[in-house]
């Protein structure tokens, strides 16, 4: 009976050792990296999408913005008139190639988030530009400078009814997708 106490005893303490991440004398354990405390890291890395709803179609791209927030840094796609839901195909690229012609554009980062918004950056009626975006340029007026998850964003190109921007960011990092009177919002997390 002593020996079977002795090895379960055995057992739970080199189970211990194995939780604490605890290593060979000297190593330190290896653990995950920590959000900032308060921070939401829940969102993920894959692709993220929707549809547009009806009242939606025919609206243009006014502006593009973007914010350092505590958490996250923030793009904001601005879309005249209060569309209640905008269509959008968010997810990383290994290269981001304009849309309609397939031509590679350089985004600086460590990972590119590649942006389509279901607004072209012209007034689909009388073709007049919204947006002054130029394929393969900086996004005009903005300046991610200094930004802890931001590196560059692109412009890629408007074509067939949406607008298509490229985001490079420092890594793959957890990234959500929300909607507010004809702004559809991007958030980059600063952590895993």
């Amino acid at each position: 009976m002593r020996r079977l106490w002795a090895a379960g005893v055995g057992l739970v303490v080199a189970a211990a050792g194995v939780m604490s991440g605890a290593g060979p004398a000297g190593s330190a354990p290896h653990r995950a990296p920590v959000a900032a405390a308060g921070c939401s890291t829940v969102w993920g890395s894959g692709a993220k999408s929707a549809e547009s709803a009806e009242d939606a179609v025919g609206k243009s791209l006014k502006n593009i913005r973007t914010s350092r927030e505590r958490c996250y840094d923030r793009m904001v796609f601005e879309v005249g008139g209060a569309a209640p839901r905008l269509g959008y195909r968010v997810g990383y690229v290994d290269a981001f190639r304009r849309d309609g012609s397939g031509d590679a554009m350089r985004v600086a980062g460590g990972a590119i988030l590649q942006i389509f918004v279901s607004a072209p950056s012209c007034d689909p009626n009388t073709l007049r530009q919204t947006y002054a975006g130029r394929a393969g340029k900086p996004l005009p007026g903005v300046d991610v400078t200094g930004y802890k998850t931001f590196r560059d964003a692109r412009f890629g190109s408007s074509f067939e009814g949406q607008t298509q921007v490229g985001l490079g960011v420092r890594a793959r990092l957890p990234f959500r997708v929300t909607q507010s009177r004809g702004k559809l919002i991007v958030d980059v997390a600063h952590t895993w």
